[in-house]
């Protein structure tokens, strides 16, 4: 059994997790976070998209978290995309990962998705191992080219749309 419990955002956390947000995404206001994840706890969303979060047993504060949606894929039919991982522990990280990785393939498993796919960005890299042991395989690059954004315009849709599945 796992020493950390992993399980979809509740609306009573969504304040409570925005440092560990911050870590993925440093940008990210608290107003504009709280628009979003409003969203993507709303019941009437269905499972397709959402974010997860890792808590140890008998801990008070979240330690890990990702980011996921369901996508269609020419290869592989549905697909979990999940990104936007942090796990922070002061003992060990790689257990909150593995528990979030052994969550995150039985999310998928129950949205009847063929495949996985792991998006780890630079502040994340240094998980890339435990993404290996648990089977995941480098399927190819993602590059980015980051466009200049349009000033006026600052809600999380715009700034963030990859989460807004």
């Amino acid at each position: 059994m796992s020493e950390f419990d992993v399980k979809p955002l509740c609306r009573n956390q969504i304040a409570a997790i925005y440092p560990l947000l911050r870590e993925a995404l440093p940008t990210m206001t608290l107003a504009q976070w709280m628009r979003l994840a409003r969203r993507l706890t709303d019941p009437r969303r269905g499972q397709r998209s959402g974010v997860m979060v890792a808590q140890g047993c008998n801990r008070r504060h979240a330690s890990g978290l990702f980011h996921y949606r369901r996508e269609r894929d020419l290869r592989y039919g549905w697909v979990l995309v999940a990104d936007h991982f942090v796990a922070l522990d002061i003992l060990d990280a790689g257990t909150v990962a593995a528990a979030m990785l052994e969550a995150m393939e039985a999310l998928a498993r129950k949205l009847g998705c063929g495949a996985i796919r792991s998006v780890l960005h630079p502040a994340s890299a240094d998980l890339a191992g435990g993404f290996y042991s648990a089977g995941h395989r480098l399927e190819g690059a993602a590059l980015c080219k980051e466009l200049a954004r349009d000033p006026t315009s600052e809600t999380a849709h715009d700034q963030y749309p990859q989460l807004n599945g």
